[in-house]
C-alpha cells in the first residue's frame, strides 16, 4: 500500500486577511483531490524549530472563513539568524530542517511575507520542497502580482480616509496621514489611484502631487 504523501502548513509573520482562506483551501484540496495528509506546524517557523505540529482534519477547516487570523499561530521566528548556523548546535535552521525530515514532508506551503519566503528560499537551498503562498498587505514579494491581504488593506485604507474628510473640513485642517505597507508604496500610491488624492508621497518617489 502506498503511504500518503504529506504537506505541511505554516504562516509565519504578521497576520493578513485571507490566511483562514487559504489554509482551508490548501489543506482541502491537499486532502480531498489528492489524499494527502496535512500537517498543521504551529506558530510559523518557530513551531518547525520546536517540532510543535498537529495532524489538519475537515473538522478544523469547518466554519472558520468568517473570522480573522490564523488557526495556525503564526511568530516572526528567522531561524537563519545565525549566520554560522551550519555549525551552530543550537541553530534554529539545523532543527528546522531536521524536523522536516522526521515529520516526513513532502512538502511544505508558506503562508508569509517577504521575510518568510526568503527563509523558505534558503530551505529550497537545503534540498527541502516548498510551495509558495505570497501573504502580505505590503505586496513587496518578487515575481508575485498580488499577494492576498493586500485589496483588503487597501479598501479598509480607503475607507479610513474617506471618513477623515468630513473631520478635515469641520476644522479647515490640512491632514497629512501614514499608510503601512514596509519599502514598497504599493498601498499608498494604489489609495491614491482609487480616489485621487491631491498629493501623496511613499519610498522611492519624491513628494508628488
Amino acid at each position: 500500500m502506498t503511504a500518503h504523501k504529506r504537506l505541511g502548513i505554516l504562516t509565519s509573520g504578521g497576520d493578513a486577511p485571507g490566511l483562514r482562506a487559504a489554509i482551508r483551501a490548501l489543506a482541502r484540496t491537499a486532502m480531498n483531490r489528492y489524499g494527502m495528509e496535512v500537517i498543521g506546524i504551529e506558530y510559523g517557523y518557530r513551531g518547525l524549530i520546536e517540532n510543535k505540529y498537529h495532524t489538519v482534519t475537515e473538522q478544523e477547516l469547518s466554519g472558520i472563513l468568517a473570522r480573522g487570523g490564523t488557526i495556525l499561530g503564526a511568530s516572526r521566528e528567522k531561524p537563519f539568524k545565525d549566520r554560522g548556523w551550519r555549525t551552530s548546535d543550537g541553530s534554529g535552521a539545523v532543527d528546522c530542517i531536521k524536523n522536516y525530515k522526521d515529520l516526513r514532508l513532502d512538502c511544505l506551503a508558506v503562508l508569509g511575507g517577504n521575510g518568510s519566503q526568503t527563509t523558505a528560499n534558503m530551505l529550497v537551498n537545503e534540498a527541502l520542497k516548498h510551495h509558495r503562498d505570497s501573504k502580505t498587505i505590503d505586496n513587496d514579494i518578487v515575481h508575485n502580482d498580488m499577494s492576498f491581504g493586500f485589496h483588503t488593506a487597501l479598501d479598509i485604507a480607503t475607507d479610513a480616509i474617506d471618513r477623515l474628510h468630513t473631520t478635515a473640513a469641520s476644522h479647515n485642517r490640512i491632514m497629512v496621514i501614514e499608510i503601512m505597507g514596509h519599502k514598497a508604496g504599493w498601498l499608498c500610491a494604489l489609495r491614491r489611484y482609487c480616489r485621487r488624492k491631491r498629493c501623496h508621497y511613499h519610498p522611492g518617489n519624491s513628494l508628488s502631487g
